[in-house]
């Protein structure tokens, strides 16, 4: 029998993830370790599992101490061990470094298994953030900060993030990120590598500039951006349905111009706006053009997804470390776990027939995987017989209604200053009817 004494000292109690673990696992974490050539050459009181166990968890618990969380590992695991100090902790971090993080997001980064296709492709988007980071002076000289006039810098220091999200599952395809003062298209064409033949890229106008839309489709995925509504382009072919194909360098594109009514509820309000599309879904009988413009919509899900990191994991505070390498470690642990959410989401709704992952709550999600840290060693003793875990059974229970479409204007409802803003703002939640016209693309 092994002693209890012993085992509550074991170094490794802490390298878990409580139920998050099934998507994280051991052997991920250990493979990451050593293609980063991280692992350790002698056993220490913090081995670099548990390291990275720890960068992760503390993205759970945006708004405790490391050590704080290392005790909840430690107790979740039913053990012990005393916790070590922050300057401990902080010599480990630095010792593990970003390598191994960059490893694991690699490992865990991809599209969800079997989320719904659009006429059998595979919908992503790409877009881009910021996110805060501690005003320290290395992280102002590393990632730059938003500034007025050259006297008046603004607030924190901040970085740029840019994703590839399927918008399907909202799981990210991959992403980069680096100073804010490096814009979301100089750093597009690194992701371009993780395209795919079957797979459409949605973006914003920022990224409707001919280079980047020719390297997309060299990948041999489609495309499909809106551009300015005034844009020009050399006009090959004229199409029954109002389109026109057109030469994008040597790339055959498809411009959609369309207006979009939004009728607000029993308000009689309405606004209409039109938009040019571009997309390499050339063929009208495979892609009718009404079709596309609704499939645009889509785009919206990476938005979400930036809110549900920034908003609902980090609850919208400032990042902890204060050296750039520490950041870096940073961002990739919060990639890691919320890409371990979004997986756990996704492998539930693969249980339940019709069931789409948007429908599944990222709130419960995230807070049934906090309470399983707690009780981790219930979790991780034994053989795994449960298929969807105490995360997917919180999820089945609060299934999400069909989404409503509504319209809300885009303002600060809750303003930082305790003033009230000036003039009468409407800030009602309106159910919409959208209607959709195609106009003849003009040349």
């Amino acid at each position: 029998m092994s002693d209890p004494a012993a085992a509550s000292e074991d170094p490794f109690t802490a390298g878990h993830l409580g139920e998050l673990t099934r998507v994280v696992s051991v052997d991920l974490v250990d493979a990451a370790i050593s293609a980063a050539g991280a692992a350790q050459k002698r056993l220490r009181r913090l081995p670099t599992r548990v390291v990275v166990y720890l960068l992760l968890a503390g993205v759970l618990f945006a708004d405790v101490g490391y050590r704080q969380v290392l005790a909840r590992l430690v107790a979740g695991a039913g053990a012990t061990t005393s916790v070590p100090g922050s300057s401990a902790l902080s010599q480990a971090f630095r010792r593990v470094g970003v390598k191994p993080l960059a490893e694991l997001f690699d490992l865990v980064r991809g599209p969800a298994a079997g989320t719904p296709r659009w006429r059998g492709l595979r919908v992503c988007a790409i877009d881009g953030t910021t996110m805060f980071v501690p005003d320290s002076a290395a992280n102002a000289a590393a990632f730059g900060r938003q500034t007025g006039r050259p006297d008046a810098p603004a607030g924190y220091p901040m970085l740029r993030l840019l994703t590839i999200v399927e918008c399907g599952s909202r799981t990210i395809i991959d992403a980069v990120f680096g100073s804010f003062r490096v814009g979301e298209t100089t750093y597009a064409p690194r992701l371009l590598a993780s395209l795919r033949p079957g797979m459409v890229l949605l973006g914003d106008r920022n990224f409707a500039f001919a280079t980047l839309m020719e390297q997309i489709a060299a990948t041999g995925a489609d495309l499909l951006i809106r551009c300015k509504n005034g844009r020009r382009f050399q006009v090959v072919e004229r199409l029954a349905d109002g389109t026109m194909i057109a030469l994008l360098g040597a790339t055959r594109v498809r411009v959609i111009d369309a207006s979009i009514r939004v009728e607000l509820g029993q308000s009689g309000q309405q606004r209409t706006g039109t938009y040019r599309l571009i997309t390499t879904l050339t063929d009208p009988a495979l892609y009718p053009a009404l079709d596309v413009v609704g499939l645009y919509h889509q785009r919206w899900e990476i938005e979400t997804s930036f809110r549900e990191t920034k908003s609902t994991i980090l609850d919208g505070r400032v990042l902890r470390a204060r050296t750039p390498a520490g950041v870096t470690q940073e961002v990739y642990a919060v990639l890691i776990t919320h890409q371990a959410l979004r997986t756990a989401i996704a492998d539930t709704a693969l249980t339940t027939s019709d069931l789409e992952p948007a429908r599944l709550s990222f709130t419960i999600a995230l807070n049934t995987a906090r309470d399983g840290i707690c009780c981790a060693a219930t979790i991780l003793a034994g053989p795994v017989t449960d298929l969807i875990g105490r995360i997917g059974a919180a999820l089945l229970t609060s299934i999400l209604p069909d989404r409503r479409s509504r319209s809300s204007p885009r303002i600060v409802k809750r303003a930082i200053s305790k003033h009230r803003a000036k003039g009468p703002i409407d800030k009602t939640n309106y159910t919409t009817t959208i209607t959709t016209h195609l106009h003849p693309a003009a040349p």
